[in-house]
């Protein structure tokens, strides 16, 4: 223990000599969190558990941290833009920073979706066919975007693996922003198609936004807080489809056609130019979020500070695709894909040629299921996390709830939209069956990270694909049911689409799973977990006593007992702290202080031979597992 002693004295009088360069924070052993989570490590007299009275993350106060809370955390450095302003939010933390932003991101992906159909209304208001097109040209128009969609949604799970999740976000949006500006033009050329080109292209970079975005959640997502965050960014969806139905109809009636285009094709590029300053890759890249959110997140995830990225030899495909659960996400997908593009594509038509609403009408009062829906879909993100974090379902089971009560719902409610006489009750059945389905999203929408975190993004691409597959197919049947009997068709129209998500609510509700899959677990290599060495925890330091009492002995199945001493005296070096691999390390060129080899990670560990001797019972001795410390 003096060895110890000796060498944290002689690190305390160098850490005054560290340069001012970079933000450098030395964790507390015993910390947990600040006030509230995310306050800084500060002493005050405030109330809680938490150092300085803030509230612990969680309920293990005497667990020993991670290998994150010996090694020092070095910030990276400021970019130029840093400098004059922090790339925070001040009003919330940096992972719902993110989740808020890219909201706002799929709001702008989706608005853009509704703007050939304001534009197609505007030319049908005037008493024209619309650019002269034929049915055929209409129909290869509207679903011309999703032939690209649909190419890159399962590359974009390798792409999302392979490169930041972030910045493959980013460029997607806004490379579809810019080439949203050039579809007026467009339209104007050789009929439709070279219009139609241009909706390839930007199908083509949309298609890897949500594989995208389950990529980011990989290392942005505490486990328990999958589904808030999950739903917030994919809420955007919804959203866009509210601000983007009114505000095309009325820019392209007080305006003109191009109005739309051009007004979301600048949304985009100034939306980029914020989420290239706020977002990061994962949280040890942002140079602005608090220690204590870092840790949590990073603690919630587990230990396996650099893991492998899945690649298109190491996804196990054939297990994937004997997966029923795979399945369930698939048709989930694919139903509830039906009915939304059947609504951003049809519902002004709906409410135009059925009940004779005006263009700006039928976007404002369109609006309105969807803008129920956008604030659903959230709140079902907490209300599902809490039944999870509480115990009172288990993921498997509000997953089918949510999912099967949502579709069930809506299916429901469409029966009635199709047999509806008025404006007023169809409306109604409307807006409630779209509302209930917005639960749906805390289902099968992020059901991938529960039965494949490792894969999820590309699971996303895979179910997304065939989602778009929808997209594809709900313009080619009705437009031409549409053109023949405007008024009459929407009977067929509503009874179909209650029947798709009738059938993906059974299915779902069948074969859901909300477990981890045999097939997705981790490598053996990054199950290895860190657990602190022995004599790295003594009573010599009063600010430990009554935390972990005196130092914990443990040995491992078949290996040779540890002892400080033999921890010295071990030859081979594997660094878990900040003493091999952080430039300026003062540790590392102190003078005097004796060399520190540290020993190999044993594959199991072994139990405490006398838990008595040092204050603990049996029942509470803490123990290691791969998902992250659980206290027994």
């Amino acid at each position: 223990m003096k060895g110890l002693t000796a060498f944290k004295e002689k690190a305390t009088g160098v850490f005054g000599g560290l340069k001012p360069n970079m933000e450098k924070f030395e964790i507390s052993q015993s910390y947990h969190g600040g006030h509230g989570g995310y306050e800084e490590m500060e002493g005050g007299d405030r109330e809680g558990r938490g150092p300085g009275g803030g509230h612990a993350y969680d309920d293990d106060d005497d667990r020993p941290d991670s290998p994150a809370s010996f090694e020092e955390i070095e910030r990276p450095p400021l970019r130029k833009i840093d400098k004059y302003c922090k790339a925070e939010c001040p009003c919330m933390p940096a992972r719902y920073t993110i989740a808020t932003m890219a909201c706002v991101g799929f709001m702008i992906a989706f608005g853009m979706r509704c703007n050939m159909s304001a534009a197609k209304l505007k030319g049908e208001h005037n008493g024209t066919v619309f650019m002269n097109w034929t049915v055929a040209v209409e129909s290869h128009v509207d679903s011309s975007f999703f032939w690209g969609y649909l190419v890159t949604q399962i590359p974009g799970g390798f792409i999302a693996s392979k490169f930041p999740a972030n910045k493959i976000f980013g460029l997607s949006i806004v490379s579809s922003a810019t080439l949203h500006l050039f579809v007026p033009f467009a339209m104007t050329l050789m009929h439709g198609h070279v219009v139609i080109c241009v909706r390839v292209l930007q199908g083509l970079f949309e298609g890897v936004t949500y594989p995208a975005c389950h990529g980011i959640w990989r290392f942005w997502a505490p486990p328990m807080e999958r589904s808030r965050l999950a739903t917030l960014a994919f809420s955007g969806s919804y959203a866009g489809v509210v601000v983007g139905l009114p505000l095309s109809g009325l820019l392209a009636d007080t305006v003109g056609y191009q109005a739309p285009f051009y007004a979301y094709g600048v949304f985009g590029i100034i939306w980029y130019m914020f989420w290239i300053w706020l977002c990061f890759e994962n949280p040890r890249k942002h140079p602005a979020i608090s220690i204590p959110e870092l840790k949590y997140i990073e603690k919630s995830l587990g230990e396996s500070a650099h893991p492998t990225m899945p690649s298109l030899k190491t996804t196990p495909w054939r297990e994937m695709m004997r997966s029923m659960p795979v399945y369930a996400i698939i048709v989930a997908n694919f139903c509830r894909s039906w009915n939304f593009y059947l609504l951003v594509l049809f519902q002004s038509s709906f409410l135009k040629h059925k009940f004779g609403f005006k263009v700006e009408e039928a976007g404002f009062v369109g609006s309105l299921p969807h803008l129920i829906m956008t604030t659903i879909v959230p709140f079902g993100g907490m209300l599902a996390d809490h039944l999870r974090k509480n115990g009172i379902l288990s993921t498997t089971n509000v997953r089918k709830l949510f999912n099967c009560g949502g579709f069930g719902m809506e299916g429901l409610f469409f029966l009635f939209v199709a047999h509806s006489s008025t404006a007023t009750g169809a409306m109604f059945a409307l807006t409630c069956g779209v509302a209930f389905s917005g639960f749906a999203i805390s289902g099968y929408n992020v059901n991938h990270l529960d039965i494949a975190p490792r894969y999820a993004s590309i699971l996303m691409g895979l179910s997304n694909g065939i989602g778009t597959l929808a997209g594809i197919i709900v313009p080619y049947a009705l437009d031409g049911l549409i053109q023949a009997n405007p008024t009459g068709c929407w009977t067929t129209v509503f009874t179909l689409a209650a029947c798709v998500h009738l059938v993906g609510c059974t299915f779902y509700g069948i074969f859901a799973s909300g477990e981890l899959q045999p097939w997705a677990e981790p490598p053996a290599e990054e199950q290895k977990v860190w657990a602190p060495p022995p004599g790295a925890i003594t009573n010599t330091d009063p600010s430990q006593a009554g935390m972990l009492g005196d130092y914990m002995k443990e040995t491992s199945f078949g290996a040779p007992e540890y002892t400080e001493q033999s921890q010295m005296q071990q030859s081979s070096a594997i660094s878990y702290g900040a003493t091999g691999h952080v430039a300026n390390n003062p540790f590392a060129m102190a003078s005097g202080a004796p060399p520190i080899a540290e020993e190999d990670v044993p594959p199991t560990y072994g139990e405490v031979t006398n838990p008595g001797q040092y204050g603990y019972t049996q029942g509470q001795m803490p123990s290691y597992d791969p998902q992250g410390y659980q206290q027994q």
